[in-house]
């Protein structure tokens, strides 16, 4: 079973996104951990979203990095670019891959300009971890 850790700034929102996609495309091939290089707590504007596409994150936490440090992660996915700059040495081998996405967290504009940020950035995020599990996980 592959380990994998996906990071953020405050684990809030698109590392939640991504740890919920994961586990559930990943099934049990995978053990997946999120975390930032700081807390925020999980937005529920992000838990919302992710239930309106069946997926459930409303029990996870947010965690910071240090908690994870002696893990020996097969994959190190960074989901900003703070995180990708910002992220610890850890040890082993574990393949590093990253992904820039919007902070949805940082949109302005009425509730639906707001709202349709976080689905736009869901979606990117399901498509990237569907892509992820197809090229990453699935066995040859």
């Amino acid at each position: 079973m592959k380990k994998i850790l996906i990071l953020c700034t405050g684990n809030s929102c698109r590392s939640q996104m991504a740890h919920g996609y994961l586990q559930h495309f990943a099934g049990n091939k995978a053990l997946v951990y999120s975390a930032g290089i700081e807390t925020h707590g999980v937005n529920p504007k992000a838990i919302a979203v992710m239930k309106g596409d069946a997926i459930d994150i409303s029990h996870h936490t947010s965690n910071l990095i240090a908690e994870y440090l002696n893990i020996d992660f097969d994959f190190i996915l960074t989901v900003c670019d703070n995180a990708k700059e910002n992220c610890p040495v850890f040890p082993g081998n574990s393949k590093r891959l990253h992904f820039n996405f919007p902070d949805p967290a940082k949109a302005v504009g009425t509730e639906e300009a707001i709202n349709e940020a976080f689905l736009a950035v869901r979606d990117s995020i399901k498509s990237y971890c569907q892509t992820f599990v197809k090229e990453q996980l699935n066995e040859s």
